[in-house]
């Protein structure tokens, strides 16, 4: 077969987009469903509004729609008005283009995508110095409504250095961005008796006028950002074409950062930095339960620096110094370990967040092995590990946030009879900039085997409670954790059956494997009553306590035919009473933990746990 040069052809996203809109571009079945989580959509959208180059797609020729070699589908929440003829297939570059589409129409349900422009936002600390996509968690509270309310309000996402991503839609949004600018600035027109009325008008047009140009600029820049793509001709064999996507899938292993650095290490300080890798492993063992250790060494290097630790920082970053830090490096690593098991968190797989990691590391640069001070040190760490997991200060930015984090932190640190006067300078612990997260919002908290701070943020909680497994009692620790799976406590095929979302934080207890293959879709009282037969019921009760579960609650929970509406809507009662009390429970705990204090198990069951929204 004659196969036509692989030479990559441009193709501007404006192309795409609307080669989507008019359904001639669609999806072979076989390609799994969007996966790309927040951190990398954000990523790939950054890519674009910074107009930085990207690597290619792959597309198969399609000669309509009576001839496509595969069952297709259009590309998630695209659904042309009119089915267009189909042209191509897209086999290579679905992640890209759904998450685009859906960022230009902003319909994800638990996430808002905006842009951040440095010179809009009107607050004492700004987020940022630079442009960059800005993501916002959503959930909704017990009355319905989407939360925050300040992200759908223009007023104040824009006071925010903020406007809705989706004002970048190629294809004509005059009237959205017309009217979206009308409630943003509308606050700043002045009436016409007002004093210096004149002058205040003259600002508020500029202003204006510069929030439509900033955003009309970035629209010409997502509608010409290129995406080139490469070609297989309609002739191609279906078994070729399939073969040809494996391999675009999985060959491709491009030159790393670390590689590179590895190289900048031995020009210029004579070592290996894999061989100091491998003291390193032999040295900390425990430190790669929470991350690969290259990239702990780059990050912890680079904040040692004084540098922010992203890519840039750490191409900044001195060599030599990276090796002549080597000993504080290695000995911050061990005690980063250590500190996040005395905090209930044991492994990557448990992490809220990554961004602690070299934060935690790199302090103790100025923390002594032993003392007081220690203590009193490892307080204020315990204050800010806690504050990451549960305020949504990591969500966006949070190598930059985490680097502004550091030097307050090291500010405070030099001085060892700190105080809360020095402490409130440190950002993250400001509760009017970043609050601790409500029972609302621990409530709306995905499941925790995924990526979401807050939904792992509840399990650390529970672990740091020791989290005792229901059936045999062992209390949560490394070697222990890796023999649990991700229970649904009210199961997951009951609550299909009655179409309630299941996969909720609140919703997961990490037990052992074999406490959890007996559950199945019982009721949650059936499986009570069996742990109860082996164990007696206060015992069961005070295992469940160290989960923040009630068990009193559980032991109520008994359903019949749930194609009966009232039992329906007595098992949506009993769930959401469940979901709020542990919420409040756990909301009870972080609040000691925040405060760098130890949650009493008997004072947060001393009464019933209060929901505040």
């Amino acid at each position: 077969m004659s196969m036509q040069s692989s030479k990559a052809h441009d193709r501007s996203l404006g192309e795409w987009f609307h080669d989507i809109q008019r359904g001639s571009i669609k999806l072979p079945r076989f390609q799994r469903m969007e996966s790309w989580d927040r951190n990398r959509i954000t990523s790939f959208l950054d890519t674009v509004i910074s107009n930085l180059p990207m690597g290619v797609v792959l597309i198969l020729q399609v000669d309509g729609n009576e001839n496509e070699k595969f069952v297709s589908r259009h590309i998630s929440t695209a659904k042309p008005e009119k089915e267009g003829t189909v042209t191509q297939h897209l086999l290579d570059g679905q992640q890209r283009l759904t998450a685009f589409w859906r960022a230009m129409y902003n319909n994800y349900e638990k996430e808002t995508y905006f842009v951040y422009h440095p010179d809009f936002d009107r607050r004492p600390e700004k987020a940022g110095d630079e442009m960059q996509v800005f993501m916002k968690s959503r959930w909704h509270n017990k009355d319905g409504k989407r939360m925050p309310l300040w992200a759908d309000d223009p007023k104040s996402t824009l006071d925010r250095g903020l406007f809705p991503i989706s004002l970048l839609r190629p294809g004509d949004v005059t009237q959205e961005l017309s009217s979206w600018l009308v409630e943003a600035t509308r606050h700043l027109e002045p009436l016409d008796d007002e004093e210096g009325a004149l002058a205040k008008f003259k600002a508020y047009t500029a202003l204006r006028e510069k929030v439509r140009d900033e955003i009309n600029s970035l629209r010409e820049g997502v509608a010409y950002f290129n995406l080139p793509y490469l070609s297989l001709p309609s002739s191609t064999p279906k078994e070729i074409a399939l073969q040809v996507f494996i391999n675009m899938n999985t060959n491709s292993k491009p030159l790393s950062l670390y590689d590179i650095i590895v190289a900048e290490v031995e020009s210029v300080a004579g070592s290996s930095l894999h061989d100091l890798e491998a003291k390193l492993d032999s040295h900390c063992p425990y430190a790669k339960r929470y991350a690969e250790l290259r990239d702990l060494i780059l990050s912890t290097s680079a904040l040692l620096q004084d540098k922010v630790p992203n890519n840039r920082g750490m191409i900044e970053m001195n060599k030599q110094v990276l090796v002549d830090n080597w000993h504080h490096l290695e000995r911050g690593l061990e005690r980063m370990a250590a500190f996040l098991a005395s905090q209930g968190v044991y492994d990557a797989a448990r992490l809220p967040t990554g961004a602690v990691l070299p934060v935690i590391a790199a302090c103790y640069e100025l923390i002594p092995d032993v003392g007081d001070y220690r203590g009193k040190a490892e307080t204020l760490l315990q204050r800010y590990l806690w504050s990451a997991f549960f305020t949504d200060r990591y969500e966006n930015s949070s190598a930059s946030r985490a680097y502004a984090d550091f030097k307050a932190l090291k500010s405070v640190f030099q001085n060892q009879q700190f105080d809360e006067t020095h402490i409130k300078q440190v950002p993250i612990l400001d509760r009017d900039q970043y609050p601790l997260a409500t029972t609302d919002e621990l409530m709306a908290a995905g499941w925790p085997k995924g990526m979401g701070i807050e939904a792992r943020g509840i399990m650390a909680v529970t672990t740091y409670l020791e989290a005792r497994d229901f059936a045999d009692n062992q209390p949560a620790s490394y070697d222990n954790l890796q023999k649990r799976e991700y229970h649904h406590i009210f199961p997951d095929a009951l609550l299909q059956e009655a179409e309630i979302p299941s996969l909720l934080a609140l919703n997961c207890a990490l037990i052992t494997w074999k406490t959890n293959r007996v559950i199945g879709r019982k009721d949650p009282l059936d499986y009570l009553r069996e742990r109860v037969d082996w164990a007696g019921e206060d015992t069961v009760r005070q295992r469940m306590k160290t989960h923040l579960i009630d068990y009193d609650q559980l032991a109520r929970a008994e359903y019949g035919d749930l194609q009966d509406p009232a039992e329906v809507e007595k098992l949506r009662k009993d769930f959401d009473e469940f979901l709020r009390d542990r919420a409040g429970r756990v909301a009870k705990a972080v609040e000691y933990l925040a405060d760098g204090k130890a949650p009493d198990l008997h004072e947060l069951w001393k009464a019933p746990a209060e929901a505040e929204s």
